[in-house]
């Protein structure tokens, strides 16, 4: 996890054109989403986190977006449909 005020601009387009930046999170709300997300892009920059990949989000106890991953989300809001 990587936050953004221990990065430049420069640094973080850097780290996502060689792909080891592909999520961003709110780390206030614990949420994770992609790049491209509308909600994500509203965030505060000093609530911005970055992450490498969905696991990495998870493994911190971030939950997916309901905008730009509604499916995950459904996922994990439901639970495994039994």
């Amino acid at each position: 996890m990587l936050l953004t005020e221990q990065l430049s601009a420069a640094t973080i387009r850097s780290l996502i054109r060689q792909q080891q930046i592909c999520y961003a999170g709110n780390w206030r709300l614990r949420i994770y989403g992609t790049l491209h997300c509308a909600s994500g892009k509203r965030m505060r920059p000093q609530n911005r986190v970055f992450f490498a990949s969905v696991q990495e989000a998870m493994d911190m106890g971030y939950r997916p977006c309901g905008h730009c991953l509604r499916v995950a989300y459904q996922k994990w809001k439901h639970g495994p449909v039994q």
